[in-house]
């Protein structure tokens, strides 16, 4: 039987984070596993309501659903969080408590987050309504050693799904699949290298 683990997506406001959180936990039930999706904005009307966006505030947030990944991830369960998460220094300190931990950054250039802008708070946030919003007048810090990095701007979404899955199966996290995968060789090695440069292979 497999240990538990977290997947921890971060990146900005409008990068794929949800939507791809969403399709691998879709992957990882159909193959039979137990996983369990931790979405910022839920969390924020759930666990964390009351918060507000200083960095205080947003601190304690991160350490509240990194507290709940560690619990699920201990008792075997496969947990997904998916938050902006922008202090590097937090998101290690989930790693660290977690141990069991993969980083997946969501990679797009603001110019193309402000393009797709789906919910219009990049629009907002240029135009001084929102205060504090990330990557505008407040910093979002990139990971240094994420084990996954997604191109959402160049990937498409299924491109992406299968580099995180395959990620997960040569970490050994996940059983290898049977279903013909969407990848070349050299993106395999992409991956691979990317592991022994980190470490893991």
């Amino acid at each position: 039987m497999k240990k538990g683990f977290t997947l921890w997506f971060t990146g900005m406001s409008g990068s794929g984070k949800s939507t791809l959180a969403e399709l691998v936990e879709k992957e990882l039930l159909e193959r039979g596993l137990n996983v369990e999706i931790l979405d910022g904005d839920v969390i924020r009307t759930n666990l964390s309501k009351g918060l507000g966006f200083s960095q205080e505030d947003r601190d304690i947030n991160i350490r509240r659903v990194g507290f709940v990944c560690n619990l699920l991830t201990r008792n075997g369960a496969i947990a997904i969080a998916a938050c902006i998460s922008p202090y590097k220094a937090i998101r290690d300190e989930n790693r660290a408590m977690i141990g069991r931990f993969v980083e997946v950054y969501c990679q797009a250039p603001i110019e193309k987050l402000i393009e797709r802008d789906p919910k219009g708070l990049y629009k907002k946030a240029l135009a001084g309504e929102i205060k504090g919003f990330t990557g505008i007048d407040d910093p979002y810090e990139e990971p240094e050693k994420a084990e996954i990095v997604v191109n959402t701007a160049e990937e498409t979404i299924e491109e992406s799904v299968q580099k995180i899955l395959r990620t997960l199966e040569l970490m050994g996290h996940i059983d290898a699949s049977d279903a013909q995968t969407e990848y070349s060789e050299e993106e395999e090695e992409e991956i691979k290298k990317r592991l022994a440069d980190l470490g893991y292979i």
